[in-house]
């Protein structure tokens, strides 16, 4: 049996954390709500319980992910963690969609007299408590997704920020309605839902860029010829293509070299080429580089 990979620790403890976290917090807000009387509040705990869902996409996708190569899949299974970004982001862009047409709905009802009621402390109190845990699980979760460079890390990371700025909509709001104001909760929530769309297409067209072999940026390639070039032996590349596979980077290159020497050589500065770029270059999980012979034209013969 694999082990799990210290990447793959790493995922699951912050995973796991976020579970914990998320389980306590729709428990807390979905009780305040009640008992306060705020259909805010309410709906919030309802986006804390999406984050739990998240949560179990991830944790089954590292596991997938993780797994090395086989006969079926040469190239390891690198996309299944794209596909859970993917996922994740859909379900935070229908939460939001959701959250938004229930927002407007209730501005409607405001701007036509309706009376809502005015909820009590404790959903405040919920909300602030709500603001502090998912800000700091935000911070902490997309650390580790960048240090782990798991897109589907940093989209659940994004997903405990919403639910963060959900409360904080939900603060405003209850706030609002304590005071008098009770149209500053739907406006505040409208607000957070139109970011909470944005950033998820974000994610989703990053993703998307990822299943089908995007290349990498032109400044990445620039750096790759540099480095190719810097090794002895080669005078010129004739071809570089990258395409980035999951949360790492595919390279094919054909260098061209002196075609006059031995075969021995020209392999030995193929190897020199592939192991300069997977070091200078960490993403890089796979290299494939081809020497071609360099065309050098007919001398010319003495002038009489």
């Amino acid at each position: 049996m694999n082990q799990p990979t210290e990447r793959t620790r790493k995922i699951y403890r912050v995973t796991w954390i976020g579970m914990v976290v998320n389980i306590a917090l729709s428990l807390l807000k979905l009780a305040a709500g009640i008992l306060g009387r705020s259909g805010a509040m309410i709906a919030d705990a309802v986006h804390s319980i999406s984050d739990l869902a998240t949560d179990v996409i991830v944790l089954i996708f590292a596991r997938i992910s993780s797994k090395p190569e086989d006969a079926g899949h040469n190239y390891g299974h690198g996309k299944y963690e794209t596909l859970a970004s993917i996922l994740i982001s859909l379900a935070l862009i229908a939460v939001g969609g959701g959250i938004l047409t229930d927002s407007i709905h209730n501005i409607r009802l405001v701007l036509t007299g309706e009376i809502i009621g005015r909820p009590g402390a404790i959903a405040l109190i919920a909300a602030a408590i709500s603001i502090v845990a998912k800000e700091v699980l935000y911070r902490y979760t997309v650390r580790v997704g960048r240090q782990t460079d798991s897109p589907s890390v940093v989209a659940n990371a994004w997903h405990h920020r919403s639910d963060a700025l959900s409360s904080v909509g939900s603060f405003v709001g209850i706030l609002g309605a304590r005071m008098g104001f009770p149209i500053l909760d739907p406006i505040a929530s409208v607000l957070i839902c139109l970011m909470i769309i944005k950033v998820s297409y974000d994610i989703v067209r990053d993703a998307i860029d990822k299943l089908v072999d995007k290349s990498c940026d032109g400044e990445t390639i620039r750096r790759m010829q540099t480095v190719i070039m810097e090794q002895e032996g080669v005078e010129g590349v004739d071809l570089l293509k990258t395409r980035l596979f999951g949360s790492k980077i595919y390279v094919d290159v054909e260098i061209c070299a002196d075609g006059n020497q031995t075969l021995i050589k020209a392999h030995e500065i193929a190897e020199n080429v592939h192991h300069a770029l997977e070091r200078d270059f960490p993403d890089v999980k796979h290299c494939m580089v081809h020497v071609n012979p360099k065309q050098n034209k007919p001398e010319l013969p003495p002038e009489q």
